[in-house]
């Protein structure tokens, strides 16, 4: 279905859980990936503070914005990952 923010009450009930991060869309690849019998490596980055944390309101357009000031990392991080496997 696509990335999805969280809602406050979802953030209210992760960090009462112990949770520090939350992922916005991983279990229903993963489940249609595994029953497909792909072995699935998950990485992912944190790119804005839960719904309802920080004072700003959440945008997809704030999102893209935060994973672009790394993204360069992430590919290099990528790269070297897969050429030790």
């Amino acid at each position: 279905t696509g990335p999805n923010f969280e809602t406050p009450a979802e953030i209210k009930m992760f960090k009462k859980w112990g949770a520090t991060v939350v992922g916005m869309s991983v279990v229903p690849e993963v489940l249609v990936a595994r029953h497909c019998g792909i072995l699935v490596l998950g990485l992912a980055w944190v790119t804005n503070m839960g719904c309802g944390i920080a004072k700003e309101p959440l945008s997809h357009e704030q999102t893209v914005r935060e994973s672009k000031k790394i993204e360069g990392k992430f590919k290099k991080m990528l790269e070297t990952l897969f050429v030790k496997i």
